[in-house]
């Protein structure tokens, strides 16, 4: 026996919102007139602190 032997690619994956989401989506085009960017300062608290 001895260490297992991993491709390291297998331990993470690519996931892109911009490959995913349609071009033509609704959430698309409220992006532009919405600001979120407040959100993570009002999220914090309940992510971890490690």
């Amino acid at each position: 026996m001895g260490p297992r032997q991993e491709a390291q690619g297998a331990l993470f994956y690519d996931f892109s919102l911009e490959d995913h989401v349609p071009r033509d989506h609704l959430l698309r085009s409220i992006d532009r007139f919405v600001d979120l960017s407040s959100m993570r300062s009002h999220l914090a608290p309940f992510y971890s602190h490690t």
